[in-house]
């Protein structure tokens, strides 16, 4: 408990030390989304020596773990005791921490059938640009009322403050699984899953991706539940019903973007990653770029390979749905452009975030640029 106090008291101090010279910081855990986001700035300061699970109840199903702890290892000790962050948050690469989970707010294949990051966010321990240590929320349910600011840090990207502590409410792992096969086009997927998701089925996750061969495509969805229920939805849904073995790599594969699909751009340095973020309902969308999009969350989260000039498309396709659209990874031949990979805000968010900022960081020294030219 010393060498951690010590530790907080050298971050703090680094902070305050920033704050006075308008040093920029760059918080960093273990950077494996450093791939995400506008240009990087500012000194290092690493969390990683914030680690370590300081509370964790299994029967009140609430962990609380230090920033920098590893992601892996927190969600080894969860499966231990039959557990889980159902929200399956990607690591992208070895070294994830739980800080820099929270920070991100990504979610994996399960987050339409079960919440994102911020949904399962308690509470959370801080060091703001003043360099004054803080806590927001609690380790049970009733604490987290009124303006929720521990849920607040869940995709700030480190631009509000520097996350010490987080607690989290874990789930139980489902009695059962299943994985069922489909072939068929992303229209008929389309219409399989939202025919399905007016049903009583335990849908917990689902991918449809392009055949290699340009035929037909695949779609694979993962049912998670009561045995009964699994069971009974297999046989209503029909398809073909997968190993759970040989399905479960995929579906973490699916979360990581290591699949064959996400692989492929590396021979192909002009594509960008871009992700569309859609209601469930929207049909096959018109986009530009001749390649299938990878289809998950039911058809609410559609991946495209395509060109960085194709954004200003892609977007347009998007919010004539209602969503939006996202450059997640560069094209490994382009830099990052001035216009950033973030989706432009309205000029009432905009100002909202800015109020925020200077609330919680007034000299703007947290990952300065990441999120917004302007902080």
């Amino acid at each position: 408990m010393q060498a951690m106090d010590q530790a907080l008291a050298q971050i703090a101090e680094r902070v305050r030390a920033a704050a006075a010279d308008h040093t920029p910081l760059r918080i960093r855990g273990g950077g494996t989304k450093d791939f995400h986001g506008r240009a990087l700035h500012g000194e290092v300061l690493d969390t990683r020596t914030l680690r370590g699970i300081t509370s964790y109840e299994p029967s009140e199903l609430v962990v609380t773990a230090r920033a920098g702890t590893p992601l892996a290892e927190l969600e080894a000790a969860l499966a231990d005791k039959g557990q889980c962050l159902p929200f399956e948050p990607p690591h992208f690469a070895p070294g994830a921490t739980v800080g820099g989970m929270v920070a991100a707010g990504l979610s994996g294949p399960a987050r339409a059938s079960v919440g994102a990051v911020r949904d399962y966010v308690l509470g959370v321990g801080l060091i703001n640009g003043r360099a004054e240590s803080l806590t927001f929320g609690g380790q049970v349910m009733k604490n987290v009322a009124g303006y929720d600011v521990s849920r607040l840090m869940a995709g700030a990207w480190g631009t509000l403050g520097l996350l010490t502590e987080v607690s989290l409410k874990v789930l139980p792992v489902a009695p059962a699984e299943a994985t069922l096969r489909f072939e068929c086009n992303q229209a008929d997927a389309l219409r399989k899953l939202h025919a399905w998701g007016g049903q009583p089925l335990p849908l917990n996750a689902s991918c449809w991706v392009q055949n290699a061969d340009a035929g037909l495509g695949t779609l694979y969805v993962r049912l998670c539940g009561a045995v009964a229920a699994v069971e009974a939805a297999c046989k209503a849904m029909g398809g073909t019903r997968l190993d759970n073995a040989t399905t479960a790599p995929d579906w973490v594969a699916c979360r990581n973007h290591t699949l064959p699909w996400f692989a492929a751009r590396a021979q192909q340095p002009g594509l960008a990653l871009w992700r569309l973020s859609l209601p469930a309902t929207a049909p096959v969308l018109t986009l530009p770029a001749a390649a299938q999009p990878l289809v998950e969350w039911h058809g609410a989260l559609r991946w495209v390979q395509a060109p960085a000039n194709a954004g200003d498309a892609l977007r347009a396709a998007a919010q004539a749905m209602g969503g939006s659209a996202t450059l997640f990874v560069a094209a490994s031949a382009h830099p990052l452009s001035a216009s950033g990979q973030f989706d432009p805000k309205s000029a009432a968010l905009a100002q909202i975030h800015a109020r925020l900022k200077q609330a919680f960081d007034p000299a703007g020294i947290f990952n300065p640029g990441r999120m917004a030219a302007d902080w």
